[in-house]
């Protein structure tokens, strides 16, 4: 399954490949302003990474992904 992004104009999808790589680069993003102890940008960045783990499980639980 993907899932049309509303604000994007161009009709982009997003994907579990794109899911995936979000979180990965978020978890290093979180690794990174942890270091530098940036409290609040971890707590968006954490946020931000359970949001992309809620659609991916939605993108892997759709049963038209087959």
């Amino acid at each position: 399954m993907t899932v049309k992004m509303p604000e994007n104009d161009n009709s982009e999808t997003l994907t579990e490949e794109g899911v995936i790589y979000i979180k990965q680069i978020l978890g290093q993003l979180r690794r990174l302003s942890d270091k530098e102890g940036a409290e609040m940008l971890c707590y968006l960045i954490d946020m931000a990474y359970l949001e992309a783990g809620e659609l991916q499980s939605l993108l892997i639980s759709d049963p038209r992904s087959e």
